[in-house]
């Protein structure tokens, strides 16, 4: 009720606070996005509805929000913006940035649409927002019509086939008409396609036509770029409408400075999209036909709108000349050297004969520019040419200026001036010279002294002079989590170090487990570092309790290696196939680790609990990336084959790979490699193809081709139990051959 009663004013603060906190954390998004829906519908004030409306375009355009977030706020607001879109009295702030909104929503409601084509009625009210919005396109005032261009822009996108043949490759935002099934329920692919160049064909009629609307024709080409980067299939299309579009037909009309302005944006943006895309793809047949047409932009942009701006007459450039020579003739009359004398004191013999005043020459090094002998003959032949005057004058300042050194030189002591305790005759005489003593040290001396029990100060011998001991006073006490958080911050700035230095150019051979950490200051040297402050300087006190009388005290190093696995791990996912050598290493410690602290003495006795950290990290790995993979993915196979050791869990992770029939080929593959090259874990391996057979039926021919060699006493036991079921009605080689493809 409180809430109701406050102004509009009012209100917008409170809603702008809002924003403010989603903007710090994107996590409240769903909160904020609930709460403020019922304010910005169709019967809500126009500036609830000019506020909600562009946070939501805020919302759905920034990158920050992960991409599963939006999926599901989208379901959320489509109704609203479906109400907003229809009104035909809507406000044009309203409706531009509702349909801003939409542009970003079109992508990730289409990739719902495939993944639950259960879900008809949103995939229904998605279209009829984009069916009102293409209605408005033409007859909708200007800052729409640009708008309405980015959403066209948008759909293109999402209804033409992407240039990476994986869908998991690439940019995951990257939702295209490759992720369409060919028997979707709903979604129609060909139907699709052909709407999405049809969009295409009208957003390259403005090209074509003579239009006047130079930020419609700004706002099109901002958007073919991506088109042409991401959709192969579109490029053809664009390109030819591009080289075809003049940019000079307003020129033809009186040339005012609105319509010079015109041309001019249109030309450049024209121009500058050109260029970038001869530069993206250099080797593309039309770069030579691009060239030329930027090269004609060029020269008719100075026919037509250069030729005010050109050089000035040659009669106007001699005159200026003339007036510039006789200023430097006026110049080189007056007097050329200035000597200054020196001033008291000693000096250098540089200083002797530097008769400049410029203070850059000088500092000025000559030796460092031109070598001694050639800076020898330019002086020589300097000195020729210089004027006999100025050369006289030169040496007789010299001259003086070694008079005065030689005077000041041989000046008598004057005994009134003299300093104390110092004869004239008496040159024995050595002071001592002692430094002062700061007020640090005298403060140590008073506290290092000692005192006797009723606080005075005891008074040293005479005939002693040693100094008393000063000892630093202990360093101030701290608990565990300031030591976690320090350890923490040192990390930190360890990781941030090693993001800087780059991948050694050539590789260097690894010198083994007992390699030094610090031999040199690359990358390789910071991941030991850090890996073996993870795995080692921790070892033997993770399980380890110490009972004081006030209650626990828990050591911090297992909370800071944990952190600095963490860490390892974020670093390890962020670049994965590049850095997969880090991954390697680091579970290569941890198995180092865990062994050896299996082995320690101590480890038998039943209150000690070693924790393990190889496999878990291992079995993390490799669920952080194995949504990633593709089918022509390389580095599951190495990863496999450098790891020191392997077992029924991690080969397990492998084995659920085979739920993708794109992945079903990766897996097997790299089970048969460590068939083939890894014998300690054959067995092992060959199991996981057995279970693959077992419970994946569509990758039955591919793994019946390695246990056909290697286990053919399985797929004969198959096919006898096979045979039993069936009543003896299958041929002997039935089954085999079934599995095998053949």
């Amino acid at each position: 009720m409180a809430t109701s009663q406050l102004s509009v004013p009012d209100q917008i603060r409170q809603l702008e606070d809002a924003r403010k906190l989603v903007l710090g954390d994107v996590s409240y998004y769903p909160q904020v996005i609930q709460a403020t829906l019922p304010i910005m519908g169709p019967s809500a004030q126009v500036e609830f509805r000019r506020w909600g409306t562009d946070f939501l375009s805020e919302a759905f355009a920034s990158p920050a929000v992960a991409l599963g977030q939006k999926e599901t706020l989208s379901l959320l607001v489509l109704e609203t913006l479906k109400h907003l879109v229809e009104d035909p009295n809507q406000d044009a702030l309203v409706l531009r940035n509702t349909i801003q909104a939409a542009a970003s929503i079109y992508p990730l409601a289409l990739r719902w649409i495939i993944n639950n084509s259960y879900d008809a009625t949103t995939w229904a009210c998605m279209t009829a927002i984009k069916t009102r919005i293409l209605q408005i396109w033409d007859t909708a005032p200007l800052t729409i019509r640009i708008c309405c261009v980015k959403f066209a822009q948008r759909v293109v996108l999402a209804q033409t086939a992407s240039v990476n043949p994986e869908p998991r490759r690439g940019d995951p935002l990257d939702i295209s008409l490759a992720m369409v099934p060919s028997n979707h329920p709903v979604l129609q692919g060909p139907a699709l396609e052909a709407e999405a160049f049809g969009l295409l064909d009208r957003m390259l009629g403005v090209l074509q036509e003579s239009s006047s609307d130079a930020l419609i024709v700004d706002a099109t080409l901002n958007t073919l770029s991506i088109l042409v980067r991401a959709r192969p299939s579109t490029s053809s299309r664009i390109l030819n409408a591009v080289l075809n579009f003049n940019p000079f037909k307003l020129a033809h009309a009186p040339m005012t400075p609105k319509t010079r302005v015109l041309i001019k944006s249109m030309e450049k943006t024209t121009r500058m999209l050109l260029i970038h895309l001869s530069k993206r793809d250099p080797h593309n047949p039309q770069v030579g036909r691009i060239q030329q047409h930027v090269e004609r932009l060029m020269r008719s942009r100075a026919e037509v709108l250069d030729g005010a701006s050109r050089k000035r007459a040659l009669a106007e450039q001699e005159s200026s000349s003339e007036t510039k020579r006789q200023r430097t003739a006026a110049i080189s009359a007056q007097p050329q050297l200035q000597i200054t004398p020196l001033t008291p004191g000693p000096h250098t013999l540089a200083e002797v004969f530097t008769l400049t005043q410029n203070e850059g020459l000088k500092n000025f090094n000559v030796g460092a520019v031109v070598p001694a002998p050639l800076a020898a003959k330019i002086s020589v032949a300097t000195i020729a040419r210089l004027d006999a005057g100025i050369l006289e004058q030169a040496i007789n300042a010299v001259r003086d200026r070694f008079t005065l050194l030689h005077e000041a030189a041989q000046a008598p002591i004057n005994p009134a001036t003299a300093p104390l305790d110092v004869e004239e005759d008496d040159d024995d005489y050595e002071p001592d010279l002692y430094a002062a003593e700061d007020t640090e040290q005298i403060l140590n001396k008073l506290d290092s002294s000692p005192s006797d029990e009723g606080g005075k100060s005891q008074k040293p011998e005479l005939g002693s002079l040693a100094l008393p001991t000063f000892r630093l006073p202990p360093p101030p006490t701290i608990n565990p989590e300031q030591a976690v958080k320090v350890g923490r911050g040192a990390v930190t700035r360890v990781f941030g170090t090693m993001r800087t230095l780059e991948d050694p150019a050539a590789k260097k051979p690894k010198a083994g487990i007992n390699r030094l950490a610090a031999s040199s200051y690359d990358r390789d040297s910071w991941i030991t570092i850090i890996t073996r402050l993870a795995t080692r300087a921790n070892a033997g006190m993770e399980d380890i309790s110490v009972k004081e009388e006030d209650g626990q005290a828990s050591l911090p190093d297992a909370a800071l290696g944990n952190s600095i696995r963490e860490m390892l791990y974020a670093y390890v996912l962020e670049d994965f196939r590049k850095r997969i050598e880090v991954a390697v290493s680091w579970l290569s410690e941890e198995w180092y680790n865990d062994k050896v602290q299996q082995r320690s003495p101590t480890a038998a006795s039943a209150v000690r609990d070693i924790p393990v950290h190889y496999e878990k990290w291992a079995l993390r790995l490799l669920d952080g990336f194995f949504p990633y993979l593709h089918s022509q993915d390389k580095v599951l196979t190495r990863f496999l084959s450098e790891l020191p050791e392997l077992n029924a869990a991690i080969l397990s992770r492998v084995k659920n790979l085979c739920r993708d029939p794109s992945l079903v080929g990766l897996a097997l593959t790299s089970l048969y490699y460590l068939v083939m090259m890894r014998p300690p874990v054959r067995d092992l391996a060959l199991d996981t193809v057995q279970d693959v057979w077992t419970d994946y039926e569509e990758s039955r021919p591919v793994a019946a081709k390695y246990l056909q060699r290697w286990r053919p006493g399985f797929l004969e036991a198959q096919q006898q139990q096979q045979h039993q079921l069936q009543g003896g009605g299958a041929g002997s080689g039935t089954l085999v051959d079934a599995a095998v493809g053949t």
